[in-house]
């Protein structure tokens, strides 16, 4: 008999003694698979794992908005309620609030902290109260119940609603770790955002109306500098990120490059001209068409002679028209240089906080409409947003920034 009274099975075929017919009563146990047998199948390929990180990004993005619009909610409902009810109540004020209709999760949440104190799994005593363990559902909960008592704060209900119906889908999701498909992802996003604004909790990044702030860049955003956006090509940034959203409304533009077809062919000449008359000031700085730095990057590119030098041609001849019909032409200045091109950048606003930047570098044998794209935010060092004389230090805006002024100081003017 072995240990609990169990008899052990037979032993191995022939050895004496052994035998395949098990006793009545006894314990039959399966006999081991060989290891190779079940590793093929547990095995994921390339495939698979691309799928599997796809999915953990998408749920790591939604979990850092649920979690954002969660605390930011759990601290509107206590300036809202505690004052409330905690006078009368004290410390169960949050039991009191939710009345009959709420007392089961109330009393869930409750059990939950009284566990979770014992435990010590509450390291940090501003999480020692009831509200924290409410979820993002109760807190909706305990809102609409006392909505007079929000209204003066909020302006639609349903707004607010809706918004947090959007992310209910996601919290279902990311909490039963499903998959969570980009469009729903996207949605979220939206909605989040939608709603830490109507909550009172809109970024206090200055150039946040041109350039929205990402939960992730705002979180981990020291890791990147001031780079915010990484595109492969043209292209997909502009998919993302408009040339109206990037230009339109700026009060500064300086732009360097062999042809600035980003400004010239995405953004029209009536819309220069309107935010020329509107006060803004423009600089652009094109690479000479007739310099031998020109040829050369025809050169690179593998195209014939003279190509690339019409199309930059016909780039300031469009830009020259734009400016005559300025009753200023003083706000919007041409020049041209003749060194190496290194870079084509776009400055939005460069001269305050809220500046954004678009740089591309000059590959050999890459045009630019397809080399890779950085978006630069000025004013954010470490992560966070700066707001003195040094917040362009440990970014790339300011680099940029300056190689433009050099530039410009060593080009000449268009007539």
């Amino acid at each position: 008999m072995g240990s609990g009274g169990l008899e052990l099975p037979p032993g191995d075929e022939g050895h004496e003694g052994n035998s395949t017919d098990v006793p009545p009563g006894a314990v039959s146990l399966a006999r081991p698979m060989d290891a190779g047998a079940i590793g093929p199948e547990l095995e994921w390929g390339a495939d698979a794992w691309h799928e599997v990180r796809t999915r953990a990004q998408r749920a790591g993005r939604a979990y850092i908005w649920l979690n954002l619009v969660e605390q930011r909610l759990r601290s509107v409902v206590a300036a809202v309620l505690r004052p409330v009810y905690e006078p009368v109540h004290g410390d169960d004020w949050v039991v009191a609030a939710a009345g009959p209709a709420g007392q089961e999760w109330v009393q869930r949440a409750v059990a939950v902290r009284e566990v979770s104190r014992r435990k010590g799994y509450l390291l940090d005593p501003a999480d020692d109260n009831v509200l924290s363990f409410l979820t993002l559902p109760q807190l909706r909960e305990l809102m609409v119940q006392h909505w007079p008592c929000f209204e003066p704060y909020l302006e639609e209900r349903r707004d607010v609603e809706l918004a947090l119906d959007e992310l209910e889908v996601t919290r279902n999701v990311v909490s039963r770790n499903r998959a969570l498909s980009e469009a729903v992802l996207s949605q979220a996003e939206r909605a989040a955002a939608r709603l830490l604004e109507m909550l009172g909790a809109g970024g206090d990044v200055p150039s946040a109306r041109r350039l929205p702030v990402d939960a992730v860049e705002d979180l981990v955003g020291d890791r990147y500098a001031d780079v915010v956006a990484v595109h492969s090509d043209r292209v997909r940034l502009l998919r993302q990120f408009p040339a109206e959203d990037f230009f339109g409304g700026a009060r500064r533009l300086d732009a360097i490059g062999i042809g600035l077809n980003l400004l010239v062919q995405n953004f029209s000449g009536r819309r220069l001209v309107r935010l020329a008359e509107a006060g803004g000031r423009v600089r652009l700085l094109f690479l000479n068409p007739a310099s031998s730095a020109l040829k050369r990057r025809e050169r690179e590119l593998g195209i014939k002679r003279g190509e690339l030098a019409r199309a930059v041609e016909t780039n300031i001849l469009h830009m020259r028209r734009v400016r005559s019909r300025l009753r200023d032409p003083g706000a919007f200045e041409i020049q041209v240089f003749d060194e190496t091109p290194r870079f084509t950048a776009y400055l939005v606003d460069g001269d305050g906080a809220d500046g954004i930047a678009v740089v591309q570098s000059y590959l050999r044998r890459t045009r630019g409409m397809e080399a890779p794209v950085l978006v630069l935010r000025n004013g954010r060092n470490g992560g966070k947003v700066v707001k003195s004389d040094h917040a362009d230090e440990g970014g790339l805006f300011s680099t940029y920034r300056e190689e433009f002024e050099l530039m410009w100081a060593d080009s000449r003017p268009v007539s």
